[in-house]
C-alpha cells in the first residue's frame, strides 16, 4: 500500500497510474504537481489527485513513492528542485522513454552517484493524446514496464516499484539502460520518426490537399503516432540520439535498397522482402496486444 504518491507531471501517464492505483484500492493520498494550474485543477475536479502543489520539492516532502512523467528535457530541474527534500522512507521512479538521459541528470544533480531511492523505469503504454483529460485506469493493464536499476539503486527500492506496476496489471521485467535504449530506439523511437517524417513529407508537397483528403485507412492508421506532443519527441529524439541516428540510419539503408529493387522490377526480390516481413509480424507481434498509442 503507497500511503502517499506524488505524480509530477499529472497528464496522460502520471494521471493514469494514479487512477490506476485508486482502482487497486493501492494508494492512500495522491498529490499533484506540474507546470498548468488549470490542468492541475482538472485532475482534481476529475479525483485523479487529492491535492496539488506547484513545486515538486513541497509535493515529495511526504510522500513515500514518486512518479517523475515530465518530458524529459525537464527531469533534471525535478531532480534538482527535490534534492534534499525527500523522507527517508521515499522511493522515486520515472516514466522517460530514454534512460541513459535520466541517469546521467541523476549522476550530475545528485552528485556523480546516481542516489540508491531512485529507480529508473519505463512504462510502455500510452496514446497519442495527452493531459489529464486522456488518462484512464487501464492504461497499464497488460503492458510492460522496463526497470533498469544501476548498481547504486536499492534492491528494496526496485521490489518496491515492481511491486507498484504490477497491482495496475502491468508485466515488469529488467534490464540495463544501454540495452533499453538500443531496443527502443529500434521499436518506439523510429516508428515514430517514420510517422513525423513521412507526414512532414507529404504536407509539404504542393499537391498536399489532395493527398490527405484521400488518405485510406492504412495511412492514417500509421500516421496516428505523429499527433503525439513534438515537445515530447524533441526531446526523446536529443536524449536517445546516438542510438536513434542509428537506426534511422540503417532504415535509410533498407529504403534505398527497397526503392532499387522495385526500380529494377525484381519481382522475387519483392515478394521474398514482403514474405520475410509478414512471417516476423506473424511471429513477433500477432498474439500480442497491440499499443493503443505514443510509447
Amino acid at each position: 500500500m503507497i500511503e502517499r504518491l506524488a505524480v509530477i507531471g499529472v497528464g496522460l501517464i502520471g494521471g493514469s497510474l494514479a487512477r490506476a492505483l485508486r482502482a487497486a484500492d493501492a494508494v492512500g493520498e495522491v498529490i499533484g504537481c506540474g507546470r498548468s494550474l488549470e490542468n492541475l485543477k482538472l485532475a482534481l475536479e476529475l479525483g485523479v489527485i487529492d491535492d496539488y502543489v506547484l513545486e515538486p520539492g513541497d509535493a515529495v516532502a511526504d510522500a513515500d513513492m514518486v512518479f517523475i512523467a515530465v518530458p524529459l528535457g525537464a527531469i533534471a530541474g525535478v531532480f534538482a528542485k527535490i534534492k534534499g527534500r525527500l523522507p527517508a522512507r521515499a522511493v522515486v521512479t520515472d516514466g522517460g522513454s530514454v534512460k541513459g538521459s535520466v541517469v546521467s541528470d541523476a549522476r550530475r544533480v545528485f552528485g556523480g552517484n546516481v542516489p540508491s531511492w531512485l529507480v529508473p523505469g519505463h512504462p510502455i503504454a500510452g496514446t497519442e493524446r495527452s493531459g489529464v483529460g486522456s488518462s484512464f485506469p487501464d492504461l497499464y493493464q497488460n503492458r510492460r514496464v522496463i526497470l533498469t536499476p544501476v548498481p547504486e539503486t536499492d534492491p528494496g527500492a526496485v521490489a518496491r516499484v515492481r511491486a507498484m506496476w504490477e497491482q495496475v496489471g502491468s508485466e515488469v521485467t529488467e534490464m540495463s539502460v544501454e540495452h533499453h535504449d538500443e531496443v527502443l530506439a529500434a521499436t518506439s523511437h523510429l516508428p515514430h520518426m517514420l510517422a513525423f517524417g513521412l507526414v512532414d513529407a507529404l504536407a509539404r508537397m504542393r499537391s498536399n490537399d489532395e493527398i490527405f483528403r484521400y488518405a485510406a485507412g492504412g495511412f492514417r492508421d500509421f500516421t496516428r503516432i505523429a499527433s503525439s506532443s513534438p515537445e515530447m519527441w524533441r526531446d526523446i529524439c536529443l536524449a536517445n540520439a546516438e542510438a536513434l541516428s542509428g537506426m534511422l540510419s540503417r532504415f535509410g539503408d533498407e529504403m534505398n535498397e527497397l526503392s532499387n529493387t522495385i526500380r529494377s522490377a525484381d519481382a522475387d526480390a519483392l515478394l521474398s522482402i514482403f514474405e520475410r516481413a509478414r512471417a516476423a509480424r506473424e511471429r513477433y507481434v500477432d498474439g500480442l496486444e497491440p499499443s493503443t498509442g505514443a510509447d
